[in-house]
Order: C-alpha cells, then structure tokens, then sequence
C-alpha cells in the first residue's frame, strides 16, 4: 500500500492538509465520526482546542483498533459549529494535530455544522485510511 500526497504547485500552498492523496492497494478504513466523548460518554472540554485534541485523539484510537496509523489517513473531513473560531484558533489546532498525528496530512476540508449530535459539541472529526 502506498499513499501519495499530491500539492501542485498551481494551488495555493496546503498548511495542515494536502490538496489531493492517492491511494494504491490496501485495504479502506472508514472512520465514523468522533467528538469529545469520553470512554464514559460523556463530553469533555469547553473550548475548541480542548474538544478537537480529544475527537482526533478518539478518531485516531479508532484507527489504530482498526490496524492502521495516522500517516495512512488519506481523508479527514472536520465539521465545526464556529469556523471563525476555527479559522482564529488555525494555529494552535495544527500544533495539536502534529502533536498526535504528525506531518502527513491528509485531503481535508472543513465544514460548518449548525450543531452536533451532542449540542456541547463544538467539533468533529471522521476519515478515510488505507491500509496495507
């Protein structure tokens, strides 16, 4: 299997995503949608740094349950309820995926929800990883 980040030069520069990723072989992972929930259910974190480091963190549990690690995510769509708030807090956000998932960043795309399931939720995360 092998994933191949493709940044054309013609596109503006990606900063915490890639414009295009292939895929060859392997095996598809989909990644259900994950939240600030805790092993408990229950939500955690007020703000939105505190709520996307515990949704990548359980959408990244997920994947390794699955088999897989953060470098074989080719898709991860993140919806939000504030896209300002997440365009402001960009920065911090990105240091919080390096942290956790490091610098092979998949196709993204950010989306604003008018709420989540859970109403306390501010963000949440779901992907697509290939697999050997």
């Amino acid at each position: 299997m092998s994933l191949e980040r493709v940044n054309p030069v013609e596109l503006s520069p990606p900063t915490g995503f890639s414009h295009a990723v292939t895929a060859t072989g392997g095996r598809l992972v989909f990644l259900a949608g994950q939240t600030a929930l805790d092993a408990e259910g229950k939500v955690n974190g007020t703000t939105l740094p505190e709520q996307f480091e515990l949704a990548l963190t359980n959408l990244l549990t997920a994947l390794r349950h699955a088999g897989g690690t953060p470098a074989d995510l080719a898709r991860v769509t993140v919806y939000a309820t504030d896209v300002a708030d997440y365009r402001t807090q960009a920065h911090q956000l990105g240091r919080i995926w390096k942290k956790l998932a490091g610098r092979d960043y998949p196709a993204m795309a950010v989306i604003g929800a008018v709420r989540l399931w859970d109403e306390e939720c501010l963000v949440e995360l779901d992907g697509v990883a290939v697999l050997d």
